[in-house]
């Protein structure tokens, strides 16, 4: 097998395959070179799957597409590959193998030698066959661990780096505006502070290995009406402004992401693919973005067959081309023939071909595909022989200890401990009714873009690729003297009442009985919770609660243990349950992680990324709201959680004391600093998250009660302390205000040091002073926190 392409002119090095010349003078000569059809060549993808038997690639083919011919295509060169892992199941070797015949093939095809660009879904890791399926990012979320985030990210961008794939289509930024959404699973959490810096180092991590991180879903995806998936938005512009851009903002800026991706959604009337004040005068011309963006699966399509503004193929092409989408994925629809002659007939001026070409060339080269010796061999092929593929299955693993860990660590520091009566951790039980719908269930653990659930369940008989104990397994793993009674009771979702009087009788018989719920991820209509799976209520899904309330009416302890990708009312359990415990789909080592906290094994650390509600009927509600949105006296609806944002419990309890405000006043362009300590009270090391809200009693445009805008972990041994020292800038606490500009204005301030946004334990007035303060998308977006021992008493 060959592993390099020969350039066209061997006696000379064409300039852009000179690494050695400026990328700009590389990338303009080489689209001189070019014809139009060579240039839209560039512009899209084509859909395939990787072989299992290490030959070429095979395109994909879908049912909102026509079949592609890849002998046609090639000759003009092809943009991207779509998904060659994430289509069907294939030993990561042989698809590696498969990757690198086909990019062989590509170069060896065009003029110039131009391989693709592969991208893939990294969701909740590589979604490829036998690759680590870490938490969700919910459970990302509920981490409030940044670090940890940008290490498994790292993780999962070196996998992919390794197999040949340049591009993973991550992470999701959409801030959470209604938890009935079905995508809420892919989500970081309902507060833009918590999404934007877990975001951030998802991204720091990915981009680290050498793949470009693509942001998702700019923007307004995730405020659909009614929490439907790809329902319009009805959007202010400060909503936007201040809840849903700055996760995208700050993983720009500070994560250096190098592709973005439109929202399938339209705002007011206007779709995002065809938004160029967003695409290009905010995106680009106001915070200086410089990579590549790629549309939604099908969205230029949709432009014309969803949003109904554009007449044909190539004035959809048009439309999402001025605003500023570089690249269609995952097929080639309109960016191809209809592109191509709309320009011939002078419909679309070429400079915008010429404009996404520059962009998609600039990243091709910055990633040494237009280098003169690029070579196509991955580096998990190295070395490897790779005529005689039988002997290279088998040969990469994507599921390694160091991986395994990391998920690990994850699913435990994600776990929350809702509520506890004292039954937790659990004083060796001897008899331990293990109940519900989802405590035997190996894919329970799996958000619906992990392979097994997004393509496994598409390839029945193909193995999973990964081990995947069941909570039934761990908990005996956990608890070897203990007799374990199993027991379904009912489905996820079918309703089926007929084993509920099974569950309550071995119940009765035990000292603890674990009731398992929570959700199947999947698919549109597939699952309960997942792209397409939206909820019309936030009650539990089928007759989950009847078997919960059944549970709760026999005199044997019940610990509730959800497995979901969203939160959901549990009506009388909130009081009831001796315990609750909520893990969001926290990947292959979740159910150990479960075990463990319900053992005492291990510390919960957990908080809520998400408001869990009272009732089912609540939503949209987030704790992120004003205070009309609060309850109140005039309206019978009562929003409050019965679990609030940031809400999480440990088995050892911290005291926080001795608060001081080292500058209660400060200018708009100033800073406050605070300083406060945290003490373990109590007999086990344990990790409390410290959690900064800011309040705005009287602002010129209505605010909301408070909002999240710094945290911290502060890990304790039993009576240690920690003496936190914060600094504020005063930047935290701009708004967009009323002429449409973020601004800082003078006035009282409220710094609340919390536990959750329920329950501060210092507060701090503080007021600014001075003229108010126009700020940009430089400003400064984090508190700073050192934290110092403090002597034992």
């Amino acid at each position: 097998m060959n592993a390099t392409v020969p350039a066209e002119d061997t006696s000379a090095v064409p300039v852009w395959n000179d690494p050695a010349l400026s990328l700009p003078a590389r990338v303009d000569a080489l689209i001189d070179a070019m014809t139009l059809q060579e240039k839209t060549a560039q512009l899209y993808g084509v859909w395939v799957g990787a072989s299992d038997q290490g030959g070429e690639v095979a395109p994909h083919q879908h049912d909102m597409e026509e079949a592609v011919d890849l002998d046609a295509l090639l000759p003009t060169g092809l943009g991207q590959l779509t998904r060659p892992f994430g289509t069907v199941p294939v030993d990561p070797a042989l698809g590696a193998l498969s990757l690198a015949r086909t990019q062989i093939r590509i170069a060896a095809t065009n003029r110039f030698g131009i391989p693709a660009l592969a991208h893939d879904e990294c969701l909740a890791g590589f979604a490829a066959w036998g690759a680590t399926a870490y938490p969700v990012p919910l459970s990302w979320g509920a981490t409030f661990d940044p670090d940890t985030v940008r290490r498994m990210a790292a993780a999962i961008g070196r996998d992919m780096r390794a197999v040949g794939v340049h591009q993973g289509l991550a992470p999701v930024l959409d801030v959470v505006r209604d938890a009935r959404w079905g995508r809420v699973e892919e989500t970081i959490g309902e507060d833009p502070y918590l999404v934007g810096t877990i975001g951030t180092a998802y991204v720091q991590g990915l981009e680290s290995a050498g793949i470009i991180a693509t942001l998702k879903h700019l923007v307004g995806y995730s405020a659909s009406r009614a929490g439907r998936n790809l329902a319009p938005s009805s959007l202010g512009p400060r909503e936007r402004a201040d809840v849903l851009l700055p996760p995208f903002e700050m993983a720009i800026r500070e994560g250096g992401a190098r592709s973005v991706m439109n929202a399938y959604t339209d705002t007011d009337g206007m779709p995002s693919a065809a938004d160029e004040e967003l695409l290009t005068g905010l995106l680009r011309d106001t915070w200086g973005f410089e990579g590549t963006v790629v549309a939604d699966y099908f969205a230029i399509a949709f432009l014309k067959t969803l949003h109904g503004v554009a007449a044909d193929w190539a004035d959809a092409a048009g439309t999402a081309l001025h605003a500023g989408i570089d690249v269609e994925l995952p097929n080639v629809k309109t960016y191809g023939a209809p592109l191509a002659e709309a320009v011939t007939d002078g419909r679309i001026p070429e400079t915008l071909v010429d404009r996404a070409l520059r962009r998609v060339l600039s990243q091709k080269a910055m990633l040494g595909l237009l280098d003169k010796d690029w070579n196509p061999v991955p580096a998990a092929l190295d070395g490897s022989d790779l005529d005689d593929p039988a002997a290279l299955r088998g040969r990469i693993d994507l599921d390694g200890p160091e991986n395994r860990s990391l998920a690990r660590t994850l699913a435990e520091e994600a776990v929350v401990v809702l509520s506890n009566d004292g039954t937790l951790p659990l004083a060796r039980p001897r008899r331990i009714a293990l109940l519900g719908p989802n405590a035997d269930e190996p894919t329970a653990v799996l958000g619906c873009y992990s392979f097994p659930q997004h393509i496994g369940v598409r390839n029945p008989g193909t193995p999973l690729g990964i081990q995947l104990p069941t909570l039934r397994d761990t908990l005996a793993a956990e608890f070897p003297d203990a007799e374990i009674t199993f027991a379904r009771g009912t489905g996820i979702d079918d309703g089926d009442l007929s084993g509920i009087g099974q569950a309550t009788r071995a119940a009765r018989e035990a000292d603890v009985a674990v009731l398992v719920l929570g959700d199947r991820a999947g698919l549109f209509g597939q699952g309960t919770s997942g792209e397409g799976c939206d909820a019309e209520t936030l009650a539990l899904p089928g007759a989950q609660q009847h078997l919960l309330d059944a549970l709760l009416d026999q005199e044997t302890p019940v610990i509730t243990v959800l497995l979901a990708g969203r939160p959901y009312a549990l009506g009388r359990a909130v009081e009831e349950s001796a315990a609750i415990v909520q893990s969001f789909f926290p990947g292959e080592e979740g159910t150990d992680a479960i075990a463990g906290v319900l053992s005492g094994r291990t510390n919960p650390s957990g908080r809520l990324p998400v408001s869990v509600p009272r009732g089912p009927g609540s939503q949209p509600a987030t704790y992120l709201g004003a205070r009309l949105a609060h309850a109140s006296e005039v309206s019978t609806i009562d929003p409050t959680p019965a679990f609030a944002f940031g809400h999480g419990l440990s088995y050892t309890r911290f005291d926080w004391a001795e608060l001081t405000v080292g500058t209660p006043e400060a200018a708009t362009d100033g800073e406050f600093t605070l300083a406060f300590t945290v003490r373990n009270a109590g007999e086990r090391p344990g990790t409390e998250v410290v959690q900064l809200y800011l309040h705005d009693p009287v602002a010129s445009l209505v605010q909301p009660a408070q909002r999240l805008v710094g945290y911290t972990r502060v890990e304790l041994e039993p009576g240690e302390a920690r003496r936190l020292r914060v600094t504020v800038p005063a930047d935290l606490a701009s708004f967009t205000g009323r002429d449409g500009r973020r601004t800082v204005e003078p006035g009282a301030l409220e710094l609340r040091l919390a536990a959750s946004s329920a329950d501060p334990r210092l507060t701090a007035t503080v007021t600014l002073t001075g003229p108010e303060r126009p700020v940009d998308h430089m400003r400064r977006f984090h508190a700073s926190f050192h934290q110092e021992p403090v002597a034992r008493a």
